[in-house]
């Protein structure tokens, strides 16, 4: 085709003057079929020339009939029939030469692109053939071996062989009525996530309570409502916080989603060869459109927590790299969708810490509802007893549920505890000699576990009583209880006093734990100088000494109240209850002030037998509903508080009687 063009480019008729003769326009009118000739070939241009009913044209001794095929030809234009007439014949072939000329100007760029397309398609089916040639190699010469594959069907043994359910899987709870203790938790946290404007919460409480538990069954219970946002298939992702770490370097964030770099992480092996970098999704895209529970979130990393912070309030997670140009054409459409819009992440957060509220983002709290889940009673780790026994098919003897309850307040605990004297009953019973007839040693209700099996385990996991100070009923003088919380647990404190004559007048001394901490040091102060204000008595005269009974680290000086109460019952010889305790902060002028912790205070008390507790006047609103057999008594003052103690001892008026002797008191 390319020699053809060159041809009529070399035949090109020039120009006719009007007036040249009738030989001349032969010659050109043969010269232009030359040039159709070699554009078509002569074979195609006949079948051309018979489409267009110009055959007999073309073959014509007229000129003009010859002009007039040439008009059909070029113009393709079969319904041309007027002949031109002779003086119009050299402005209509002028007329067909330019349109000659436009044809192989068209056919000429036409053969170039032909020919760069040809060049591009060879290279591609090259590199295809390529491909299927290094993919038939790969494949023929296979990484397999017989050592790996030996390791390979090692592998898929081992995947095929089962261990038996844990006793903790077996005795978890599967429905909120199997979590013993929480109702009042329970119900608020269902009021905040069975809704369809859910909110994210955050649970406070002890060890052991049943937290997480309840986060799981939480969402499945809110799948069943019918107004309920969430869907049948919403996810449940869970995640401990405190194996979340902030790196600043962004290289990977496996709760946000990171993005590998082509360089630096490794992209997938295709992207990183064209410096594509690729986003990887993190956990809360993974929980979008369900729940994204963070277990001890108090561990977490207080810069990690903000930027979830952000994720909450926008519902998505953007990611951004260096390496990624919007520009490029070879990024992968989802690729592009996750730098440009960023990935969902729509989802409910349930967190859960033993820890104080101080240890979460401020930021984070103030987005979350706050649901508090009450420590256990020795009632309610009985119940959890009881009921475990029962998934195990065990019966427990007398007393077994009761001696639980003395070494744990904590239900995962005696689950694990209970699990142990089983497998120490199960050890004992296969050691026993057989019947006859052997029968297959299996789980039935007649296996029992007695309170031996339960000491064993509690002596071979040097177990010891989880309250060590308890109510008693003898009143005692200089001696009080007080009480103090750590994290969501609330203790009671066993504190004593002696007060002796000083060996020299105007020179005692005042004497305290070192460790119980500056506050608390502060907080007998005070105390001292109340009962100065209150008795008239010097205590410079007087050697004081004041004790808690197995060393306490008290932060805070809600002990006040009960410093006072112990020196006051030295210095009058007055037996105090031991079956009330006390807590609240002295002032100098004599008033009980508010403490914190209080709940947890009072679930304390009661867990050490207390029938009552003394507590400020102002913390009354803070006393929760379901304390039965727990007696609360505000006071206001100081004098209130005595009075109260007094008239609570056998014989006692209620009034602070005359100091009976001077010395050893205690």
């Amino acid at each position: 085709m390319a020699k053809a063009t060159g041809k009529a480019k070399t035949f090109m008729p020039r120009r006719l003057r009007v007036g040249e003769g009738q030989e001349n326009l032969k010659r050109q009118i043969g010269a232009l079929y030359g040039v159709l000739s070699g554009i078509y070939g002569s074979e195609k241009l006949v079948m051309k020339a018979g489409k267009l009913d110009a055959l007999v044209l073309m073959r014509s001794p007229k000129v003009e009939e010859r002009v007039l095929g040439l008009q059909r030809l070029v113009f393709e234009n079969p319904t041309i029939e007027r002949v031109p007439e002779r003086e119009n014949l050299t402005q209509i072939l002028n007329e067909i030469e330019d349109e000659i000329a436009d044809l192989i100007a068209r056919r000429t760029v036409e053969e170039e692109l032909e020919k760069k397309i040809a060049e591009k398609m060879h290279q591609k089916h090259e590199t295809y053939i390529h491909d299927i040639k290094m993919q038939i190699l790969k494949e023929e010469s296979s990484p397999e071996n017989p050592y790996t594959l030996k390791k390979y069907a090692l592998l898929e043994k081992l995947d095929r062989r089962k261990v038996a359910r844990r006793a903790m899987e077996v005795m978890r709870p599967k429905s909120f009525a199997e979590i013993v203790g929480q109702e009042r938790a329970l119900k608020a946290l269902m009021a905040k996530i069975a809704s369809p404007y859910p909110q994210h919460v955050i649970l406070y409480g002890p060890p052991g309570v049943g937290k997480t538990t309840a986060a799981r069954i939480a969402l499945e219970e809110a799948k069943q409502i019918t107004l309920s946002c969430f869907r049948k298939d919403a996810p449940f992702v869970e995640v401990d916080g405190s194996t979340l770490r902030w790196d600043p370097r962004e290289v990977t964030d496996p709760l946000l989603g990171s993005v590998h770099d082509p360089i630096y992480q490794g992209a997938r092996r295709d992207l990183a060869e064209t410096g594509i970098p690729e986003p990887k999704l993190g956990l809360v895209t993974e929980a979008h459109g369900g729940v994204l529970f963070i277990d001890e979130i108090g561990e977490m990393d207080l810069l990690l927590q903000t930027k979830l912070l952000k994720v909450l309030e926008d519902k998505r997670v953007f990611f951004d790299s260096s390496y990624y140009d919007p520009t490029d054409a070879n990024i992968p459409r989802y690729i592009k969708k996750l730098f440009e819009e960023g990935a969902p992440a729509d989802f409910v957060l349930i967190a859960a810490t033993t820890k104080d509220p101080a240890y979460i983002s401020p930021a984070i709290r103030s987005r979350c509802a706050a649901v508090y889940f009450d420590p256990l009673n020795p009632q309610d780790i009985q119940q959890i007893v009881v009921n475990s026994a029962s998934k195990l098919e065990v019966e427990v003897a007398p007393g077994v549920k009761e001696l639980v309850s003395e070494y744990t307040i904590e239900g995962r605990q005696a689950v694990n505890i209970l699990a142990d004297a089983y497998g120490v009953a199960l050890q004992e019973k296969s050691r026993q000699p057989q019947p006859a007839a052997p029968e297959k040693l299996r789980r039935t209700k007649r296996f029992r576990l007695a309170k031996d099996h339960i000491l064993e385990v509690i002596q071979s996991s040097r177990l010891v009583p989880y309250i060590q100070a308890r109510a008693g009923d003898i009143p005692e003088t200089g001696k009080v209880f007080g009480l103090g919380v750590h994290g969501f647990l609330g203790s009671v404190l066993e504190i004593e006093g002696v007060v002796m004559k000083a060996a020299e007048s105007g020179k005692g001394s005042i004497r305290f734990n070192d460790t119980a901490g500056s506050m608390a040091k502060d907080a007998l102060f005070n105390a001292a100088s109340v009962i100065r204000q209150m008795t008239g008595e010097d205590l410079s005269n007087y050697d004081v000494h004041v004790n808690v009974i197995g060393g306490a680290d008290i932060d805070g000086p809600s002990a006040g109240l009960a410093f006072l109460l112990s020196i006051i019952s030295c210095f009058q010889q007055i037996p105090l209850r031991q079956d009330i305790a006390v807590t609240g902060e002295v002032s100098l002028k004599g008033q009980v002030k508010p403490v914190g912790g209080l709940a947890e205070k009072l679930y304390g008390a009661r867990q050490a037998g207390m029938k009552a507790v003394i507590i400020p006047l102002a913390n009354k609103k803070d006393v929760p509903t379901q304390l039965p057999g727990l007696k609360i008594i505000p006071v206001d003052t100081v004098s209130e508080a005595i009075q109260t103690m007094l008239a609570s001892s056998e014989g006692s008026s209620g009034r602070l009687p005359a100091r009976k002797r001077s010395g050893t008191r205690g």
